[in-house]
C-alpha cells in the first residue's frame, strides 16, 4: 500500500510554520515528511531557507513520522563527513525514523564557498564518493578515507543510532537513477516517470523503496491558486538543465520571466477539484512509488490539511 507524505518546503516556509505543519500533516493522516535543504530559495519570492539539521531536531520534538531529507547535497557545500554526523544525530533523535535523502545537488546551493560548479559526470562521482563516507563513518569507530574529492583523517561519529542511517539517492535521468540502484538504499525523484523507476529496479534497487514528491495548490479559487502557484515556483516549469546550473535565486528569477500562469496551470494540479487530486497522485503510483510526498503551495495550509484529511484520503484508499 502507498505510503502518503507531506513534503515541508524550507524555501517558502519558516522553521516554525515548518514545524507547525509537521504537527498538522500528523493529525490529518500524513504518515511520513520530507523537507528540503537549501541554502538559497529559488526565488526572493520564496523568501526563507532556513538550515534544515536545526529544523530537523525540532520535529523530533513535536512530530512521531519518519523525515526524509529531499534532499541533501553532500559534496560541496558541506563535507561528506559532517553530513554523516549530522544524519547519525538526526536519526537518534527521531529513534531510527530518518532517511538522509541525497543527490548530486544544485549551483544555487553549492557554489556559495567560491567552488567550481562541477560536470554532471563530475557530481555524480563526487557523490558516490561521499557516500561511501557517510556509510563509512556510521559504521563506528576511528576511520580514515583518502578519495579522489575527499580526505577523511582520525574521524569518529560516538553518537550513532543502533542501525546505520539508509540512503536513498534521487535521480531525474538514466544515469542517476542508475548510480542509485548501485549505491542507494532507495529511491527519490519527483517525475511520475515509471522509466525511471525501472532503471533504479533493474540497476540494483530490485524491491528497494521508491519516494516521490510533488506541489499542488489547493484553493477554493482555481485560477487564484494558479496565480499563488506562479508567484512562488514558476521555477518549476524551467527546461533542461537550468535548474542545476542557474547559481542564483535572481538567475531563476530572470529565467522564471518566460514561465507564464497557464504553463504552471497546466503542469500544477490547483483549486478544489479532488478528482484532479487524486489523478494526479495516481499518476506516480502507477509509475511503481511505494511513497509520495505532496507540498501545498502558499499559505492555504490549514484549508489544505483539511482536504486531504476529508477528500483526498478516503477517495485515495
Amino acid at each position: 500500500m502507498t505510503t502518503y507524505g507531506y513534503f515541508l518546503s524550507c524555501e517558502e516556509f519558516t522553521p516554525a510554520q515548518l514545524v507547525q505543519q509537521a504537527q498538522l500533516a500528523e493529525r490529518a493522516g500524513f504518515e511520513a515528511l520530507w523537507i528540503s535543504d537549501h541554502f538559497h530559495p529559488w526565488n526572493d519570492e520564496q523568501g526563507q531557507s532556513a538550515f534544515v539539521w536545526s529544523v530537523i531536531g525540532a520535529l523530533s520534538q513535536v512530530t512521531s513520522l519518519p523525515i526524509s531529507t529531499a534532499v541533501t547535497c553532500p559534496t560541496t557545500r558541506i563535507h561528506p563527513a559532517i553530513l554523516a554526523q549530522a544524519a547519525a544525530t538526526s536519526s537518534v533523535l527521531h529513534d531510527g525514523r530518518f532517511v538522509l535523502g541525497v543527490g548530486s545537488g544544485e549551483a544555487l546551493n553549492e557554489h556559495v564557498l567560491g567552488d567550481a560548479w562541477p560536470s554532471a559526470d563530475d557530481r555524480l562521482a563526487m557523490l558516490e564518493e561521499a557516500v561511501q563516507v557517510i556509510r563509512l563513518l556510521h559504521e563506528g569507530g576511528v576511520k580514515n578515507f583518502r578519495g579522489e574529492y575527499y580526505v577523511v583523517e582520525n574521524a569518529r561519529i560516538y553518537t550513532l543510532p543502533e542501525q546505520p542511517v539508509p540512503i536513498y539517492v534521487s535521480g531525474f535521468g538514466a544515469k542517476s537513477a542508475t548510480l542509485a540502484g548501485r549505491i542507494g538504499d532507495g529511491f527519490c525523484c519527483t517525475k511520475p516517470d515509471a522509466e525511471l523507476v525501472g532503471t533504479f529496479r533493474d540497476s540494483g534497487g530490485g524491491r528497494k523503496p521508491v519516494q516521490g514528491g510533488f506541489k499542488v495548490c489547493y484553493g477554493s479559487d482555481e485560477q487564484a491558486a494558479v496565480e499563488t502557484a506562479h508567484r512562488l515556483w514558476a521555477n518549476e516549469q524551467l527546461p533542461g538543465e537550468l535548474a542545476q546550473i542557474l547559481p542564483t535565486p535572481a538567475h531563476f528569477e530572470q529565467a522564471s520571466s518566460l514561465v507564464t500562469p497557464d504553463m504552471v496551470g497546466e503542469s500544477v494540479v490547483c483549486g478544489p477539484d479532488a478528482d484532479r487530486h487524486a489523478e494526479n497522485v495516481r499518476q506516480y503510483v502507477d509509475a511503481g512509488y511505494d511513497e509520495l510526498y505532496v507540498q501545498q503551495i502558499g499559505p492555504d495550509q490549514e484549508p489544505f490539511f483539511r482536504f486531504w484529511s476529508e477528500e483526498m484520503l478516503p477517495k485515495l484508499r
